[in-house]
């Protein structure tokens, strides 16, 4: 079963991280990404989606025409996890000047 983040080893992570800011009343982070328009923020949702399967790692997200919100936390460890934290890095190098 996988481990929820340490304190210590939460914030450490969360603060190499690009534009995550913590869920008010829950363990997870989230950051909000603006596009040129639908299409580009679908394109970005889904190559999320392909590493999202690929690792089996799932995030929560909301898409509005070009504005995608999303939500990691690890529901089985009811908290942050290395996975969220994995799939955040990866948002993060494909989302680059987002």
């Amino acid at each position: 079963m996988i481990q929820k983040l340490s304190s210590d080893k939460r914030a450490a992570h969360v603060a190499q991280l690009n534009g995550w800011q913590d869920v008010e009343g829950r363990d997870a982070i989230r950051r909000q990404f603006r596009f040129a328009d639908f299409n580009e923020a679908f394109g970005f949702m889904t190559r999320v989606a392909i590493k999202a399967q690929e690792i089996d790692h799932h995030p929560e997200w909301f898409n509005v025409y070009s504005t995608v919100d999303i939500t990691l936390s690890t529901h089985d460890a009811n908290g942050l996890t290395e996975r969220d934290i994995r799939l955040a890095r990866f948002i993060d190098e494909i989302a680059v000047g987002k």
